[in-house]
């Protein structure tokens, strides 16, 4: 390996860590933003228009896919960024924005025609309610329309690895955002505001994302440029995208929908709230699997390729693991108690139906550089059928379900078809990438498995030790189980590579916060 390659390697490596801070920085203050003012955002509008906001929100989501351009350029951008070739990154990405432009009028008469059927839809809607859904659909949906053809900007900073920049960019928006509504509610602007605030915050975000990738990116869009040849690779690759994409979001948004249909608003504020839940823990675990993309990009075409893959997907997923382990375990123990004082009683059905929505992630997000590296050798196809038997399993499970358990039925569904995908993911990385699965297990939960269950004891006797239900007592619970959690997997399930990573990444926080 030559110096050049070192110190791309060393650079890249720097980045990561850098990316990764910034992002639970990000993530922290999204979290605590969100806890402390949801319960205010749904006392300020009512669980009925907060059910109408998390429903708007999911029907938009399910038209305003990339349809897979997104991880088309972070992809193609990688690659040819690993080749030295910036030429092709220009090239490509003027093929993407024509698509995306296209693809725009699309959602835009689609959403049209949705619109006028709005009624037929949802008829579990009273008739205040479903017109305050269209004025809220409305706005979001101009937004959506507005914004769509910037889903590319990530992926360019993802692939010139300008981490740190793209999660300042995220912390900026939730900020910015948070602001925003708690400005807007307390002047008394109510439902509609909630979503213009949301939109303009965006908007904020996409012009500062422009001004960094044209300052600190050499990319140069080539709008003019054709090329049947590449314009057929994107399309190949975004169409399978496009489907694992559909699928994903046939999981989380259409279920409002179903929940509309056969249920009503209470159902759908109880699972908003219980999926807001497992989107942290997403998020949590998410923050740094999209940082080895271009890391990914550079290891699938050097020899060896699966044994480096196999060393990367342990490294990452035992730190992965023990983050949604402390997460799973905290909340099966203190959940309960944590909806009460949160929420309120009315809610204490959201606890048990995130329990089912992030179960599935103590063995799949673990394993998300596997799915990197499917991104990376372009074997989205395979993924794509996967996802195709999840939704429609989930899709099938959620009618039953919701119809006769509402919310709760929802979740047991998203629970037994995301554990259907986890199958299916581990036999493409067997038998596809031949990643040997089995080792994999054998180095990242089974060797962490027993300080997870000492830690779930742990949880269970502090629980039932302070049966008092206050904030000071559950912050004291809190403390005390995620200290023994420290304790223990620094004893027993930490090596000596995950010590040092902690170490280190302590000094870069500390050097950081004195840099500011």
């Amino acid at each position: 390996m030559d110096n050049n390659s070192v110190y791309s390697e060393i650079e890249s490596t720097r980045q990561i860590k850098r990316g990764a801070i910034m992002s639970y920085i990000s993530i922290a203050v999204s979290i605590i933003a969100g806890l402390l003012y949801t319960p205010w955002l749904v006392r300020q509008i009512g669980q009925d228009n907060f059910g109408i906001y998390t429903l708007a929100t999911s029907i938009i989501s399910m038209f305003i896919l990339d349809f897979g351009l997104s991880s088309a350029v972070s992809r193609f951008a990688s690659k040819y960024n690993a080749e030295g070739d910036q030429e092709s990154v220009n090239n490509v990405l003027g093929i993407a924005y024509r698509i995306y432009l296209v693809i725009d009028i699309i959602i835009l008469i689609t959403l049209i025609i949705v619109y006028f059927n709005l009624e037929f839809i949802y008829k579990e809607l009273t008739l205040s309610e479903l017109a305050r859904f269209r004025v809220v659909y409305i706005i979001a949906s101009i937004f959506s329309i507005f914004s769509f053809p910037f889903i590319s900007l990530n992926g360019i900073l993802t692939s010139y690895e300008r981490f740190v920049e793209l999660k300042m960019c995220d912390l900026l928006h939730k900020i910015t955002s948070v602001l925003l509504i708690i400005t807007a509610l307390i002047n008394g602007f109510g439902l509609y505001a909630l979503v213009t605030a949301n939109a303009v915050s965006g908007v904020v975000t996409i012009l500062i994302k422009i001004i960094i990738i044209k300052r600190k990116t050499p990319v140069k869009v080539n709008i003019k440029y054709k090329n049947k040849t590449m314009v057929g690779e994107i399309f190949n690759f975004s169409a399978w995208s496009t489907i694992v994409s559909i699928a994903q979001r046939f999981i989380f948004n259409i279920t409002p929908s179903v929940l509309g249909a056969l249920s009503g608003t209470i159902s759908i504020s109880i699972f908003g709230i219980a999926s807001s839940l497992e989107g942290y823990v997403y998020l949590i675990a998410n923050a740094i699997n999209s940082l080895f993309l271009p890391k990914v990009s550079r290891l699938v075409i050097k020899e060896n390729a699966s044994d480096n893959l196999l060393k990367l997907m342990i490294k990452v997923g035992r730190i992965q693991l023990a983050i949604i382990g402390l997460i799973l375990i905290g909340f099966i123990t203190l959940g309960k108690e944590f909806i009460l004082l949160w929420m309120g009683e009315d809610y204490i059905l959201s606890y048990y139906c995130a329990i089912f929505l992030i179960l599935p992630s103590i063995v799949y997000l673990p394993q998300r550089i596997g799915n990197t590296a499917i991104v990376a050798l372009n074997k989205v196809k395979l993924q794509a059928f996967v996802f195709i038997v999840m939704a429609s399993v989930n899709i099938v499970l959620s009618v039953v379900l919701s119809y006769f358990f509402g919310a709760l039925g929802a979740s047991i569904s998203i629970c037994l078809s995301y554990f259907i995908r986890c199958a299916g993911m581990n036999i493409i990385y067997y038998k596809s990438l031949e990643i040997n699965i089995i080792k994999y297990f054998k180095g990242c939960h089974i060797k962490l498995a027993i300080p997870l269950f000492l830690t779930l004891a742990v949880g269970i006797f502090v629980n039932y030790l302070f049966i008092n239900q206050n904030w000071i007592i559950f912050i004291l619970k809190g403390t005390l189980l995620v200290t023994a959690y420290l304790i223990i997997m620094w004893v027993l399930g930490f090596n000596k590579y995950e010590k040092d990573l902690i170490k280190s990444t302590l000094n870069i926080l500390v050097k950081t916060i004195k840099s500011v």
